[in-house]
């Protein structure tokens, strides 16, 4: 019970403070760790000099080695805090804070909506710029709308109901490692002539370890939607989540983008290009409006906050079962 009345205030933390940026321009956030060993290793061990088999066995051996690694830091870290009391309750809901996105999410999709208000397309491309990865040059206003609400869903999955699942099962060693692992699929995971035989254990992990927060997520975002926009959003939602999450070339990413398509009534994912490289992809919720604006990404915004209140809601109410 303990452990789970520590994620509430970590997710509640987080929520009223998120990332500080004047903390974080001083200090290395532990996320920019992660990449620079992730780095280290890939730079060596993801060589010319090594066959595409043994790149990928190189690319196994490392994510292991970092998750072992990450595994460790927690245990070390919950130990140490076994021995202050109060203080190293507080000490570890800061740190588990640090690794759940939910403000940062939002503040950063929030301005791409006052980025298309101030500036027009060019501002909102600008904002947007900062949260995906595809070009942004090539976006419309409708794509920037629908490029942030993407964004916004799919990390909705593995920056806030991930972290918090894993933290639930296996506190702070298993924090770590998700973050380990979902920072390693960000940087190596791509299916590219670079990344597709070291980067392979990695994503395939992380797909693994997203399983269950990808539909966690998606109910979220129509009880949410049911909740903030009305029953027939809800039922929509839920529906397309049903119905389209298969239809993205993620076998995650689809559950919680297809029921935010379906709360805002919104066709999502579809034709994209990244990095020059076009991706086809039918759309999700195609019966939707495709004329999206920055009002829409207000509103799923809202949907997304709703979202995370739920996920408070149901650890408060498994701590309630646990005190029983």
């Amino acid at each position: 019970m303990m452990h789970l009345l520590t994620l509430c205030v970590a997710i509640g933390l987080d929520r009223v403070i998120g990332d500080p940026p004047a903390l974080w321009s001083r200090l290395p956030h532990p996320v920019v760790l992660f990449g620079a060993a992730i780095s280290a290793l890939e730079k060596h061990l993801n060589t010319a000099r090594f066959t595409p088999d043994g790149r990928r066995l190189n690319g196994v051996l490392s994510i292991l080695l970092l998750l072992f690694v990450s595994v460790m830091g927690g245990a070390v870290l919950s130990w140490l805090f076994h021995f202050f009391g109060l203080a190293g309750f507080l000490f570890e809901a800061v740190v588990a804070a640090v690794f759940i996105a939910q403000k940062s999410l939002g503040d950063h999709v929030q301005a791409v909506a006052r980025g298309l208000k101030r500036d027009g397309v060019e501002g909102g491309r600008l904002a947007v710029s900062m949260i995906v990865g595809r070009d942004p040059k090539t976006l419309d206003g409708p794509g920037v709308c629908r490029a942030a609400i993407e964004s916004l869903s799919e990390n909705f999955a593995d920056g806030v109901v991930a972290p918090a699942f894993w933290y639930a099962i296996a506190g702070l060693p298993g924090l770590l490692a998700y973050k380990m692992l979902n920072t390693a699929d960000s940087m190596i995971g791509h299916k590219n002539e670079r990344y597709i035989d070291f980067g392979w254990a990695s994503a395939r992990l992380d797909d693994l370890a997203n399983w269950p927060a990808a539909r966690i997520s998606a109910l979220l975002i129509a009880l949410a939607a049911w909740l903030r926009l009305g029953w027939d959003a809800g039922r929509m939602s839920l529906s397309a989540a049903l119905r389209d999450h298969g239809l993205h070339r993620s076998p995650n990413s689809g559950w919680p983008e297809a029921a935010m398509a379906g709360a805002l009534d919104l066709q999502l994912a579809g034709p994209r290009i990244y990095g020059g490289v076009p991706v086809s992809e039918p759309m999700m919720h195609a019966a939707g409006r495709g004329d999206a604006d920055h009002r829409d990404i207000t509103r799923g915004v809202e949907v997304f906050y709703a979202a995370c209140d739920l996920l408070l809601a149901l650890v408060l109410f498994t701590v309630l079962l646990a005190s029983f």
